[in-house]
């Protein structure tokens, strides 16, 4: 959900795939909702579940992937939140049988897009906007960028004033939620990162997709890389990598629930999940997830949607986990500061709006290391330029890191009064409301 998605075009031109289907696939498992996050004990022979994993009986709060894929039911006690491998008339039964249940939902696969999907819609889009300003003739001529890549740094670190402020991220914890991280990049090194996997059967962390370790050098990249412009936010905060999405580049609920409920027991204070799937209701798991980690100091942030066509009049809409109210949901400008041609619309629904947006079309970042054989390749390689609106999601939370910091303005303990419009003064304001109708 990071970037344009397959089958919408660059515009106006001709799709070279199927039209887009929207919508999410799902497990067979369940997500159940309780009302009560403290102690959710539940009496799960009501339901004819005996084998149930329980976050709290972990280390860390790391519920191992093995257990959520095997185990008939796991509960994140932190977030009052269970997995149940059940078909939804037998875990109704629990509604009778235990502490009150808010909601049962069926549990959703999300996902990224392969790398090679971006870099080959932006390079179509480029060929086709050449070719119709070579020819516009009167045609109105795209405002100039507002910032421009530097040897310095990159447009959208400077569009988040991260050259300029004072404040690094010391001292706060960033949890990046997505396909893990090159864990060999030298962009990385001495930074003590702490790093687990909710994928079933995968041990490491490890990246092999490539967009986790863009996301990671996104919100955390460091302030000096060793070779081209600064392209990272919070340069100075401690990283938290949770690998929750496969090397295919997707995962499901149980995963990305373990991964939070991870995150919020070691004390990250953002959260940022630059993932989802094409659903326009709000998705019950994730409203409560995001209530509970704000409650315990934890700010989810997670890309808005990608699901537009804006210049062929397909505005889209904000999807899921993005379209909670209880989570900051980031679309994407481009260095002139308009909405990207991709960046999805708000919704109409309560928690369905676009909060804030961020840099997120042609941004640069550190290449990633595919596997063990191409590692030594990998780490010569120079930061990559990767289009898509990805790279906004994770730039909120390295410009929400920098504002929570022990000597920032803004003290972590601020996060439940802070969503909306009130998020927006850590970037720049563009030059026209993204996500709202009337502007667009």
């Amino acid at each position: 959900m990071i970037g344009p998605r397959p089958g919408i075009r660059p515009p106006n031109r001709q799709p070279e795939r199927p039209a887009r289907r929207l919508g999410a696939p799902t497990t067979g498992r369940q997500v159940v909702v309780f009302a009560d996050p403290g102690d959710p004990r539940v009496d799960w022979s009501a339901a004819g579940i005996t084998d149930v994993a329980d976050s709290r009986d972990f280390t860390a709060g790391r519920v191992p992937a093995q257990a959520l894929r095997e185990a008939g039911a796991t509960v994140f006690a932190r977030l009052g939140i269970a997995v149940v491998a059940a078909p939804p008339d037998q875990v109704g039964a629990l509604r009778s049988a235990g502490p009150p249940v808010l909601s049962v939902s069926p549990e959703l696969v999300h996902h990224v897009l392969p790398a090679e999907e971006y870099v080959r819609g932006y390079r179509d889009g480029v060929t086709d906007l050449a070719g119709r300003l070579a020819g516009a003739g009167g045609e109105e001529v795209p405002p100039p960028p507002a910032f421009a890549d530097t040897e310095a740094a990159t447009w959208g670190v400077q569009a988040v004033r991260a050259t300029t402020s004072p404040y690094t991220g010391a001292g706060v914890r960033v949890a990046v939620l997505d396909t893990g991280l090159d864990l060999a990049h030298p962009d990385f090194t001495g930074r003590g990162i702490t790093a687990e996997s909710f994928v079933a059967g995968v041990d490491s962390a490890q990246d092999g997709h490539g967009h986790g370790t863009h996301c990671v050098g996104t919100a955390c990249g460091p302030q000096s890389p060793p070779q081209g412009p600064r392209y990272g936010v919070a340069s100075g905060a401690e990283i938290y990598v949770g690998k929750v999405l496969s090397d295919e580049g997707s995962g499901e609920d149980g995963g990305i629930l373990a991964g939070i409920d991870w995150a919020v027991a070691n004390g990250c204070a953002v959260i940022s999940m630059s993932l989802g799937a094409d659903v326009a209701e709000a998705h019950p798991p994730y409203s409560a997830a995001g209530r509970r980690a704000l409650q315990q100091g934890s700010l989810i942030v997670a890309a808005a949607g990608n699901n537009a066509d804006r210049e062929n009049g397909e505005y889209g809409f904000v999807g899921a986990p993005a379209n909670s109210v209880e989570v900051l949901a980031v679309g994407a400008v481009d260095a002139a500061l308009r909405t990207a041609w991709f960046s999805a619309r708000s919704l109409a629904a309560p928690g369905g709006e676009v909060d804030v947006a961020g840099p997120g079309s042609t941004s640069t970042r550190p290449g990633p290391c595919r596997s063990a054989t191409t590692r030594s390749a990998a780490r010569a390689w120079p930061p990559r330029t990767w289009p898509g609106w990805r790279r906004c999601g994770p730039r909120r939370p390295g410009g929400a890191a920098t504002s929570c910091g022990p000597r920032s303005p803004r003290p972590r303990a601020g996060w439940p009064s802070r969503r909306s419009t009130s998020a927006a003064g850590w970037c720049s304001r563009p030059r026209r409301e993204p996500g709202r109708p009337e502007e667009d």
